[in-house]
């Protein structure tokens, strides 16, 4: 019996350890910017973005699909976890 509480604690150990690592994309979701985080979201957006290919519409997508699209561009554009979120509460902004 004790063979088998430590072969099932060993198993435990073992699955537990190999879980995925947590996600390195900046978390983005409701937050309150400032009018000022806003004009540097819209800034960065319009600078960053616009560098490589036409600037999209914010309204084109739900907020729910931006997130999927600031995930994989922000790394792209090099942009910090601060500028990230500043961009897409801008994006959201000019959504209401």
């Amino acid at each position: 019996m004790k063979k088998i509480s430590a072969a099932a604690l060993l198993a435990g150990i073992l699955l537990a350890s190999c879980t995925p690592k947590a996600s390195t994309v900046a978390p983005i979701g409701p937050a309150v910017s400032s009018a000022e985080q806003l004009a540097q979201g819209k800034t960065i957006f319009e600078n960053s973005c616009g560098r490589c290919h036409k600037l999209p519409d914010p309204t084109a997508h739900t907020s729910v699909q931006w997130v999927g699209i600031m995930n994989s561009m922000a790394p792209k554009a090099k942009l910090t976890d601060e500028q990230h979120q500043w961009v897409y509460d801008y994006i959201v902004s000019v959504k209401k």
